[in-house]
């Protein structure tokens, strides 16, 4: 089931996160994160904007959050999304599952677009987003350097629709 993160989810976020972290290219992060840095995380994220997670049996999945884009004021409604799985719950439709829960919140907060920033190549994550409507806007070559390559990032991007 999806529901708002807590604070305790830190730990099990972490288990997450981490294996991307030290395995993957998906995120540039290279330096495993504390589950209290992830408890900062969290707060302070989701003091702004929405942080979902995947629960069964009360084990965390997954989690999807939306985060600020960039810093500047004329930005405020443009958020960047995030969205992993724990090893081994891939092709079970949790992730587009915490992702459509994701973008309906998005729309109660009053987002007008999202950004998604993607290591290419990343099929799984390319076609989730593309699945649920966003549109590749730009291709960056060489912009990221992590286990001693180059690596490309792709955004896509969905405008959300006004509330009526």
């Amino acid at each position: 089931m999806i529901r708002f993160v807590k604070t305790g989810d830190a730990s099990a976020i972490c288990a997450i996160y981490n294996h991307y972290i030290k395995h993957t290219v998906i995120t540039f992060e290279e330096i495993p994160v504390s589950p209290e840095e992830m408890e900062s995380r969290i707060q302070n994220i989701s003091a702004s904007y929405p942080w979902l997670v995947w629960e069964e049996e009360k084990s965390v999945l997954g989690y999807a959050y939306i985060n600020k884009w960039k810093d500047r004021s004329a930005y405020n409604f443009s958020v960047e999304d995030s969205v992993y799985l724990k090893q081994g719950c891939e092709k079970q439709g949790i992730g587009r599952k915490l992702l459509t829960g994701l973008l309906e919140e998005a729309r109660n907060a009053k987002v007008h677009a999202i950004v998604a920033g993607i290591c290419i190549p990343n099929e799984p994550s390319v076609s989730l987003h593309e699945k649920l409507g966003f549109k590749k806007a730009a291709h960056f070559e060489q912009v990221g350097f992590k286990f001693n390559q180059w690596l490309d990032v792709g955004y896509w991007e969905l405008l959300l629709p006004k509330a009526s």
